[in-house]
């Protein structure tokens, strides 16, 4: 059964989005999406400034079994990647919803409003229909 935190925000291709008291978001990929991609060994974050449209792949996560692309739940603009990941790609495998995340993003206007979102409780679901 996939860790699923009840305080985040999901979309039903495995990314999770947490709101910062700076009004950034916090992005990363779900204890599902980690599990099924297996042990990473690498992890491409964007750069500080970029700016992205929501669904636009703006990461991408490398296993021994595949690579993967990671989509931004919103459109804004890029304030960190995680430096961390360059060097401790496991750190998604160890801590997702944590260490783990892949990027901070600052919400365009009213993104986040426009954002197709899920709850905890409606992204189990998704997990229960593809038999997660």
């Amino acid at each position: 059964m996939s860790n699923v935190p009840a305080d985040l925000k999901f979309t039903k291709s495995h990314e999770w989005v947490r709101t910062l008291a700076d009004g950034s978001v916090e992005i990363g990929i779900t204890d599902h999406a980690q599990h099924a991609l297996g042990d990473l060994v690498f992890v491409e974050v964007p750069e500080a400034g970029r700016a992205v449209q929501a669904g636009e792949a703006c990461a991408v996560v490398e296993s021994v079994k595949a690579a993967s692309d990671v989509y931004s739940p919103l459109g804004g603009e890029v304030v960190a990647g995680n430096p961390l990941l360059a060097t401790q790609p496991e750190a998604v495998n160890t801590n997702p919803y944590g260490a783990g995340w892949l990027m901070r993003l600052m919400p365009a206007a009213g993104a986040i409003a426009a954002a197709r979102l899920l709850t905890a409780a409606d992204y189990q679901k998704v997990l229960e229909a593809e038999g997660g």
